[in-house]
């Protein structure tokens, strides 16, 4: 018995040895893991250090503590971590593991020179929590260069490479120091959390709120931003496109790749030191793509000049829109918006319903601001198939920046958007107490030749108060007509294989007043007439140009009448004798130009009886007899009218 108690003991005290030997041997293998992984840093020519590593083998949990990352090059950044803990350690292969859970404290991250203009940033993450992670044993090698693009190729590669059904992160603090010249800020982030991510790949992400302080201290725009943004959630987001457009191999992909799902915010605030604050109930995009083949940004960065003191000339300005156009270009948005916004001023406070980007249009809508003469409003402001990259193009072929445009740079905004629609304006007038009221004002272009558009259409649909300020109006005002409404509707296309143009019946439409429709049509109108840009050749391309048919009609809705009211109240006489008299000099003008072209008369007589009967309709149309050039006619209108007017069949008639 006594021998079996001793051997029992013996065994005991083996047994607690051996357990004792392996964890000494679980944890020499640990710590020379993490040590070898240290080393791999130190090879690039920093400094990494560690504290305590302890390696628990019941929880397979791995501890790491002060741990010190110092890179060669300063604009690489350094790294400082309180604690790394890791539970649930294993090898799932020769060079991956995985982990039950990670939790990081202490993390604070510094860069001292980020970009052309030497940004410093840093980080402080107090806590880190990572659940079912899996990555690789070793970080790969930091890129020696100090290139921009290799960091964040280098970091998207990292990124990739690791999968965990979540991380968290209760606040990140963000400060950043732009120099003396620029300013300085801080963000603050609450509440981060990603769920699934694997492949370069998030399904979510969310932030509970971001605040931020920004001091400018740029000479003469001296200000402090603070502001506040909640409820930040993102929706599928997918690094691979990035990361193609980084890598030499593939950055060549012409094709389409999504970035975003879906990103939306809850409540902006923004506020400054000068007064103003601006409230935004949320934001969201939908369907962010990239193409990797237009996405150079790190190229616009090297273009920034280093200098800031000196401002750029005008050919590093031009290059550098060239630039951005270009990574416009990559970037595909499949719908945009802005909510309810409030921009409060000392002056007063503007209200936006809703700032709109969809399928190509840019839409403003229910803008109720304050003026100088009053309130503004609009229910709409739009323009259609607008493209940024072509605005950012032609903005850079503006060869003097700060100057007006020349006629044939500002033919090229005719390539950046293709019509332009305003709806439901209430506007002050400079000097009547009644509003400009504006229903619709649409304009829509098309079929462009070189720069020129080849049809166009205007539809204007206004009431605008008659201006006590201007002489021309004064008739107007003393018969009492207060406020003129206007429909216009004007349509014109030129057809390339029939060399024609023709102007649509145009109607204008005066409300009480009268309704006028013309039509005309040009023949012969050659293609380079629309691409040329020289006004020698231009006018060598109009003696090409042939008059047509012109038709005029006229529906006296009350101009008659106010026309006589006003002769009557001149001459002192009643409206019968001054109808009469309108009427007499009417037909002996038409006696005169008779006498010179016979049909002329028709038109005389036409126009007498159009005035002699309120209520009518005048309608005449011109036939030219033969082969009218449009030059040779312009010139003998300016000089000789009646004899113009003998280059046509005129045939006139009136009627109720």
């Amino acid at each position: 018995m006594k021998r079996i108690l001793i051997g029992l003991i013996v065994a005991a005290v083996l047994g607690a040895g051996g357990w004792l030997g392996f964890n000494l041997y679980v944890q020499h293998r640990a710590t020379s893991e993490v040590e070898a992984a240290f080393e791999q840093m130190r090879s690039g020519g920093g400094k990494a250090s560690h504290g305590k590593i302890t390696f628990e083998l019941a929880t397979r949990t791995l501890t790491i503590e002060d741990i010190v990352v110092v890179p060669g090059n300063p604009s690489q950044g350094h790294v400082k971590i309180g604690a790394f803990r890791s539970t649930g350690v294993r090898q799932t292969g020769e060079t991956r593991f995985a982990a039950d859970g990670i939790d990081i404290s202490g993390v604070e991250i510094g860069l001292d020179e980020v970009g052309p203009g030497k940004l410093k940033v840093a980080y402080k993450i107090p806590q880190v929590t990572l659940r079912d992670y899996a990555g690789p044993l070793r970080v790969q090698s930091v890129p020696a260069s100090s290139s921009l693009s290799d960091m964040y190729r280098f970091v998207l590669d990292q990124f990739a490479s690791v999968t965990a059904t979540s991380v968290t992160m209760p606040s990140i603090n963000t400060s950043f120091d732009a120099g003396s010249s620029v300013g300085s800020g801080e963000v603050v982030y609450s509440g981060l959390a990603l769920q699934n991510l694997g492949r370069g790949k998030v399904d979510a992400m969310k932030t509970d709120r971001a605040t931020f302080t920004i001091n400018v201290t740029q000479p003469g725009k001296a200000d402090k931003l603070t502001g506040e943004i909640s409820g930040i959630i993102v929706n599928d987001f997918d690094s691979t496109p990035i990361l193609a457009a980084l890598d030499p191999q593939t950055s060549g992909d012409d094709s389409y790749r999504r970035v975003y799902r879906q990103i939306s915010s809850g409540p902006y605030v923004l506020k400054s030191a000068r007064g103003l604050r601006m409230d935004v109930d949320g934001f969201a995009m939908e369907d962010i793509d990239v193409q990797p083949s237009k996405l150079h940004l790190f190229e616009m960065f090297a273009m920034l000049p280093q200098d800031k003191s000196a401002p750029p000339t005008q050919a590093q300005t031009r290059e550098l829109m060239e630039k951005v156009a270009g990574f416009y270009e990559g970037i595909r948005i499949g719908k945009a918006e802005i909510g309810k916004t409030s921009i409060g001023t000392p002056q007063g406070t503007g209200k936006i319903n809703a700032i709109r980007y969809r399928q190509d249009e840019f839409a403003i809508e229910g803008v109720d601001a304050p003026s100088p003469q009053g309130q503004f409003k609009m229910e709409r402001f739009a323009l259609k198939s607008f493209s940024m990259p072509n605005f950012m193009h032609w903005a850079s072929g503006l060869s003097n920046p700060g100057q007006p445009p020349s006629p044939d740079q500002m033919l090229g905004l005719f390539r950046v958007f293709e019509g332009a629609e305003v709806k439901g304006v209430v506007a002050p007038h400079n000097t009547a107490r009644q509003p400009i009221t504006v229903d619709t004002i649409s304009l829509n272009w098309g079929q462009l030749v070189g720069s020129i558009p080849s049809k166009a259409n205007l539809v204007v649909k206004m009431v605008t108060p008659t201006d006590p300020a201007n002489p021309a109006l004064q008739p107007l005002i003393v018969a009492g007509v207060d406020k003129l409404a206007i429909d216009l509707d004007l349509g014109a296309a030129w057809t390339e294989s029939s060399s024609a143009f023709a102007l649509a019946p145009a109607t204008l439409d005066l409300g009480n007043l009268a309704k006028a429709q013309v039509s005309f049509a040009l023949a012969n109108v050659p293609r380079d007439l629309f691409t040329t840009t020289d006004r020698s050749e231009a006018m060598d391309q109009l003696t090409q140009v042939e008059t047509g048919a012109i038709e005029l009609s006229l529906r006296d809705r009350g101009v008659v009448d106010l026309v006589v009211a006003q002769f009557a109240r001149m001459q002192n006489v009643s409206r019968d004798t001054a109808r009469s008299a309108i009427v007499a000099t009417i037909r002996a003008q038409g006696e005169k130009i008779a006498a010179s072209n016979l049909d002329a008369k028709v038109a005389v007589d036409a126009l007498a009886g159009f005035v002699a009967t309120s209520g009518q309709t005048l309608t005449i149309k011109l036939t030219p007899f033969g082969k009218l050039p449009l030059l040779q006619l312009i010139d003998v209108l300016d000089n000789e009218p009646i004899i113009a007017l003998a280059q046509f069949k005129i045939e006139a008639s009136t009627g109720l």
